[in-house]
C-alpha cells in the first residue's frame, strides 16, 4: 500500500518510476497492467541485480515485507525470512550497482516493543525491545540499514512507520477489516454484525499521504542514519475507530468479540513523538475522520453491488 501511494507522489513529480512486485500477488495482479511494474522477488538477488543494473536507481523506496504484526505469529519463519534476507538483498545490490542513491526502509513501531502508557510519547532514542517476530525482524532490518550507512557510507533513510492507513490494503489490519465487514453489510452481503479483536488498545494511526510527506521530507532534508518517528503524536482507542466506521457507514450493527482476532501481544498504547518530524517542516493534513470515509469508500468500490 505504501509503495503505491510513494509511486503516486513521485510519478506526480514526473520522476521516472519503477516498481518491483511478486507474480503471486494477486491484489497487485488484479491491477490494470503496468509496464512499469516489474515481476520480481527481492528473494531473488539475481533479479534485483538485473533491475538495478538497467534502471540505476537514483533512488530507492523498499517497502517490501511481510508486513503485518498479527500475522507473523503464524508465519514466524516467513516473516524473519523475507524481511531480513529481503533487506539484505536490496542493500547489497543497492551497494554494487547503485551506491549513490538515496535509500528509505520501512522501519515500524512495532521495534520499541516491550512497553507501558507511560513510556508513550516513544522517542527515537528509546531502547528497542520488541515482542513479536515482526518486531524482531524489523529490528534486524533497521539495523542492516545502518550498518551499510556506517560501513559504506550509503545515504540510507530510516523512518520508523506507525500505523499507516490508506486505500488499497487488503483487511489484515483491524481498520481494514472493519471497513470491509461494514461495507459487505452496507452492500447486503453480510448479517449485521462486526467481529472485533481488542477494542481497549490505542494507537497512533497516520493517513498514508502523510506519511508519504513525511519520508519526502525525510529524503529532502533529513540525515542519513537517523530514525525518525513518521506518526501523528496523537493516538485513538481501536473502540473509537470502530464507532466512527460504523458511523460512516450508516449501517445499524451488533459487534462480537471474536477470540481468533485477540494477538499473543497488544500494546495497550502505542503512541509517538513526531517532533523531529515536525522540525522538517511536516504538518497533518488529513485527520483520522478523512483517512477512514476514505478507506471506508475504497471498500465499497471494492465490492460489487
Amino acid at each position: 500500500m505504501i509503495g503505491s501511494h510513494f509511486a503516486h507522489e513521485t510519478r506526480k513529480r514526473n520522476w521516472p518510476t519503477f516498481g518491483i512486485a511478486r507474480n503471486s500477488a494477486s491484489s497487485r495482479m488484479a491491477a490494470e497492467p503496468d509496464a512499469n511494474i516489474l515481476r520480481y522477488d527481492i528473494l531473488d538477488r539475481g533479479a534485483l541485480e538485473h533491475v538495478f543494473q538497467q534502471i540505476e536507481p537514483d533512488l530507492v523506496i523498499h517497502m517490501a515485507a511481510q508486513a503485518f504484526n498479527g500475522l507473523s505469529w503464524e508465519t514466524e519463519e516467513t516473516t524473519h525470512f523475507a524481511n531480513y534476507q529481503g533487506t539484505v538483498n536490496v542493500l547489497r545490490t543497492c551497494q554494487q550497482f547503485a551506491p549513490q542513491a538515496k535509500v528509505i526502509m520501512a522501519c515500524s513501531s512495532a521495534e520499541y516493543g516491550d512497553i507501558s502508557p507511560s513510556d508513550c510519547p516513544l522517542v527515537e532514542e528509546r531502547l528497542l525491545k520488541p515482542v513479536t517476530p515482526y518486531g524482531v525482524s524489523k529490528v534486524a532490518t533497521e539495523n542492516l540499514g545502518y550498518q551499510y550507512f556506517s560501513n559504506y557510507s550509503q545515504q540510507i533513510f530510516l523512518p520508523r512507520l506507525f500505523i499507516h492507513v490508506g486505500t488499497g490494503h487488503p483487511p489484515a489490519t483491524a481498520i481494514q477489516n472493519f471497513a470491509r465487514q461494514l461495507a459487505l453489510i452496507a452492500r447486503g452481503r453480510l448479517e449485521p454484525v462486526v467481529h472485533v479483536g481488542n477494542l481497549e488498545s490505542a494507537r497512533d494511526f497516520i493517513d498514508v499521504r502523510d506519511g508519504v510527506t513525511g519520508m519526502m521530507l525525510m529524503l529532502e532534508k533529513g540525515t542519513p542514519g537517523e530514525p525518525i518517528n513518521i506518526c501523528t503524536g496523537t493516538a485513538f482507542k481501536i473502540s473509537e475507530i470502530l464507532n466512527m466506521l460504523i458511523e460512516i457507514s450508516g449501517v445499524d450493527v451488533k459487534v462480537i468479540e471474536d477470540p481468533d482476532l485477540i494477538r499473543h501481544s497488544d500494546e495497550p498504547l502505542l503512541l509517538g513523538d513526531n517532533q523531529k518530524l515536525k522540525n522538517l517542516g511536516w504538518q497533518q493534513k488529513y485527520s483520522i475522520r478523512q483517512t477512514l470515509e476514505a478507506v471506508y469508500r475504497d471498500w465499497c468500490n471494492r465490492i460489487e453491488p
